[in-house]
């Protein structure tokens, strides 16, 4: 039996000189490495303490199943220089659990975050980075107050977060809850997300995303996209969004292109169903002339072609009276969207409830409060 392993397969950080209130980045490198060369399934224990953590890459492949069981608080540095916290990579057959938090400490970062006017802005820290993992699933856990995203998905196959908790305050900027990018069957399953931007963001190569029986608020929603911003980017394709909750966001489901894109995209069979807005600005939005803080050049269309789009059995109450905008580009106009089932009444007084068309002309049924395309003027600016 290795060092710090017990008759159960666990590795606990504490037999490797882990120590309350103090950085235990050695102690998990050795747990971790120590489960990963095990040839029997096997967890890294971080028990019910909090402990200091410096800027961590746990990586594989390991020899057999592996798992990390979280009881305790992680503490991020204060450190502004690093651009991630903790990254898993390279790892199949992975499990992270536990009742414990990952803390950001953003707080320190917020204010400096000046990415709204600086497209140069500096990267603060990703909280939990997943990069090329398969077979995995990430269930109980919280993650707080993150510098930046709280969780970033590259490149992973058969992911699945589920019962999972984000926090951070609506005044945290560019803290994403899970972005996702370039990976393929990702599921979100009854987890709770209050942030302070999306809750949810799909980047280009999503593909088989499953978003269900999620919370999302304070926030800016569920979004696909921003896409049409790099050159290469791949297709954003088989996105469903059921039975969701979106309470005072800003943005409810949107999907956002940018415009003059450098090369073609393409964003199709995405499905929002049976989803309940409470108090959100924007319900439903589809923005291809997405610019935040106007740093885009807007002199020619976006080139992101949208289609085989669903919004279906969409209900609740929305903060402005202009509740749905369809604003697609005018050199690969949407096609193919389809509202069905649409009744959302206006929290304020005075306009009535409405909706606006641009490079679009949706196939409607059902109930349709407000009246779909009842406006076919340009929208005006959406809040990102």
């Amino acid at each position: 039996m290795g060092k710090g392993q017990s008759n159960d397969g666990d590795f606990d950080v504490t037999k490797f000189g882990a120590m309350p209130n103090t950085d235990i980045f050695q102690a998990l490198t050795n747990a971790w490495k120590a489960a990963c060369g095990s040839t029997s399934q096997s967890q890294v224990l971080i028990p019910e303490e909090t402990y200091k953590l410096s800027k961590i890459e746990l990586t594989g492949p390991c020899k057999n199943r592996i798992q990390i069981q979280l009881q305790g608080i992680l503490q991020a540095p204060a450190d502004l220089a690093e651009d991630n916290w903790i990254s898993f990579k390279y790892i199949d057959q992975f499990t992270l659990t536990g009742k414990g938090v990952f803390d950001g400490q953003g707080k320190v970062a917020w204010g400096k975050n000046d990415c709204a006017i600086n497209p140069k802005c500096a990267k603060f820290a990703i909280n939990v980075r997943f990069d090329f993992i398969k077979n995995a699933i990430v269930s109980d856990i919280t993650s707080k107050d993150s510098k930046s995203f709280h969780f970033n998905v590259l490149g992973c196959k058969n992911l699945t977060f589920q019962n999972v908790n984000i926090n951070a305050p609506e005044n945290s900027p560019n803290t994403d809850g899970i972005h996702i990018g370039r990976s393929i069957g990702i599921n979100v399953i009854n987890t709770n997300i209050g942030t302070g931007d999306d809750c949810i963001s799909l980047g280009d190569g999503s593909q088989q995303v499953a978003i269900t029986n999620v919370t999302c608020g304070p926030g800016h929603g569920i979004s696909v996209g921003s896409l049409g911003r790099y050159v290469g980017e791949a297709p954003v394709q088989g996105i469903r969004a059921k039975n969701c909750t979106l309470i005072n966001t800003t943005n409810g489901v949107r999907i956002k292109t940018r415009p003059s894109s450098p090369s073609l995209g393409v964003a199709s069979d995405i499905h929002f169903e049976d989803i309940i807005m409470v108090n959100v600005i924007n319900p439903m939005v589809i923005d291809q002339e997405y610019c935040p803080s106007n740093q885009c050049d807007k002199k020619n269309p976006s080139k992101v072609k949208i289609s085989n789009v669903s919004f279906t059995n969409i209900r609740g109450t929305a903060a402005n009276a202009l509740a749905v905008s369809f604003v697609c580009s005018s050199q690969f106009p949407c096609e193919d969207i389809k509202v069905t089932d649409i009744n959302l009444t206006y929290n304020g007084s005075g306009d009535p409830i409405s909706s606006t068309c641009k490079y679009v002309k949706p196939i409607v049924s059902g109930i349709q409060n407000p009246q779909i395309c009842s406006s076919l003027v340009s929208s005006p600016s959406i809040p990102a």
